[in-house]
């Protein structure tokens, strides 16, 4: 049987709102002190700072999660947005909370794959994917299908966990299994290098117009969320059983190492359609 994403998300969803904070996803920290919260909303900051965005355009968020970034876009820019998953846990989490927050008038909802969106060209005026493309095993159609659904002048951005080198055979049979916790906790993921990321961009017709590194900003995010996993030890325990608190460490750690000795990092790509 193939890996589906969809039932990994549905599954961690509630306890990952409290490991990982409601955004679910990585923190980017000016100083390690600081409260998460504060960290992924920059992160959010940066990708809105990279997107341009302007009130009354039209957004695709591909991976939208419970919502989040989606209602943050919608409230902050004054524009129309549309959050796709495959996850229907994560699809009633991001209708409920747009309607908690009164903007279901301004977002809408869909369960949609990112690499074969199914709406038509030139749609939206920005593309959007927050630490959703790592799960998606088709790069190549996930940015063609970003850049095919943008109109001209639009622009894609897209930040995630990258590959910063590739792991000699030697070293995955030695890390079997680290690497088996990492799919376990944190779904069947498979990194590229941001390096590639802009080479299907451009390969789709767009123009990179910048890359930024963030793998120092973020490596802070461990040691939150290792805390999250004891400061919520029975709420995770009673949503994913009792190994499931120790289990998401554990996995915290083997990221923390990946970071530490370059195997991995995180970066954030913004790319323009030309008129």
């Amino acid at each position: 049987m193939s890996y589906q994403p969809a039932a990994h998300y549905d599954r961690v969803t509630a306890a990952w709102t409290l490991l990982l904070g409601e955004e679910l996803h990585y923190g980017v920290f000016d100083d390690p002190r600081e409260e998460l919260a504060l960290a992924t909303g920059r992160l959010t900051e940066l990708m809105l700072e990279a997107a341009r965005i302007e009130a009354g355009s039209e957004i695709l968020d591909i991976g939208c999660g419970t919502g989040a970034p989606t209602c943050r876009i919608a409230a902050e820019t004054g524009a129309w947005v549309t959050g796709i998953t495959t996850s229907p846990v994560g699809l009633a989490a991001a209708r409920e909370r747009a309607a908690g927050a009164g903007l279901s008038d301004r977002t809408r909802f869909e369960l949609r794959d990112g690499m074969a969106n199914g709406f038509p060209d030139a749609s939206f005026d920005r593309t959007w994917a927050l630490e959703s493309s790592h799960l998606m095993r088709d790069r190549d159609r996930l940015i063609s299908e970003c850049a095919r659904v943008l109109r001209p002048g639009g622009r894609l951005v897209l930040c995630d966990i990258v590959l910063e080198r590739r792991l000699e055979l030697t070293e995955v049979r030695r890390l079997r299994e680290p690497l088996a916790l990492l799919r376990e906790v944190f779904g069947d993921a498979r990194m590229e290098p941001l390096a590639e990321y802009a080479r299907l961009a451009r390969a789709s017709g767009l123009e990179v117009e910048h890359e930024t590194d963030l793998t120092e900003a973020t490596r802070p995010t461990f040691e939150h969320w290792r805390r999250n996993a004891t400061r919520y030890h029975d709420e995770v325990t009673e949503l994913l059983g009792a190994a499931g608190p120790q289990r998401f460490a554990a996995a915290c750690d083997v990221l923390e190492g990946f970071w530490d000795d370059g195997t991995l990092g995180y970066g954030l790509i913004a790319a323009l359609k030309s008129v």
